[in-house]
């Protein structure tokens, strides 16, 4: 009944999105997935088509260097999907006759590509059955069947075994499904400001008919950004993806006020491999 309710509504409710279409292919969808770890769809839509249309099959991004991977990405955040997205493109291209493979193994196998990336990929890429769990069908699941707000901060056994009374046995109804699941979750059932008037199963919903509880278990601390390391990080990334040669340290220097943080960050950077030293400074992979 739940699942029948809620794939009704994404028939009618689905964004156009344009990694839903059709016509994309599984490599497009995997650089969809990198994209939106993390990331907000409305700060992904542009740099997806730009890299769609420069790299438009693996064995293109496979022989630029992992550096143009980094600038391409711009400030997307988290630029170490990047390089590992540009070191599943190198391994699909040698190891793969250069097409993105369809097994969950082999696609784990990949830079990059954890449990949920490769049912991901499976599923929208291939039309598989499979348990596809981010946060949103997590959350969707969640309160639906087990009347908590939140899911646990990582995912057990329990609750991929009640994840999996939802699935359906057909391979393209699964695959609708873990769209839809994840569509009500990104746009009815959100984290802090759900839309429970809007939702097709409300009236089936544990959470709603328990009065919606609040959460009990830890903490759920929002993710900062002003001053942290990782906005140093990005300045410094900024300073050398605007530029074609090597920056002298000097330059970079003038990117962050803090100077032990400033060296932090640059040393962190070097040990990911997202910027090298050379003998002129520092410059992209």
């Amino acid at each position: 009944m739940v699942v029948s309710v809620i794939l009704r509504w994404y028939d009618s409710n689905a964004r156009d999105l344009p990694w839903r279409r059709p016509d994309t292919t599984p490599w497009q969808i995997m650089i969809s997935e990198f994209m939106l770890q993390q990331t907000p769809v409305s700060r992904v839509l542009e740099p997806w088509q730009r890299w769609v249309e420069r790299w438009p099959v693996p064995a293109a991004l496979a022989v630029e260097p992992a550096g143009e991977a980094v600038r391409a990405w711009g400030r997307l955040g988290y630029p170490r999907r990047a390089l590992r997205l540009h070191g599943a493109a190198v391994a699909i291209d040698r190891d793969h006759d250069g097409e993105v493979p369809d097994d969950l193994d082999t696609l784990r196998a990949l830079p990059g590509v954890g449990d949920y990336t490769a049912a991901a990929i499976a599923s929208f890429g291939f039309g598989q059955r499979h348990l596809v769990l981010d946060t949103n069908v997590r959350r969707v699941i969640t309160r639906i069947a087990a009347g908590v707000q939140y899911p646990a901060v990582s995912i057990s056994a329990a609750e991929r075994t009640l994840a999996a009374t939802f699935l359906p046995r057909r391979a393209d109804r699964a695959a609708r499904w873990a769209a839809a699941s994840m569509e009500l979750g990104a746009v009815v059932c959100t984290a802090r400001s759900p839309a429970c008037e809007l939702c097709p199963v409300r009236d089936h919903c544990a959470w709603r008919a328990a009065g919606y509880p609040a959460w009990s278990g830890p903490p759920r601390r929002g993710q900062a950004y002003d001053g942290t390391d990782r906005q140093c990080r990005g300045a410094i990334l900024a300073v050398l993806r605007g530029r074609d040669d090597p920056a002298p340290l000097g330059v970079l220097t003038a990117a962050w006020p803090d100077h032990d943080q400033f060296t932090r960050a640059l040393d962190s950077l070097i040990t990911d491999g997202l910027i090298r030293p050379c003998p002129t400074g520092f410059r992209l992979p």
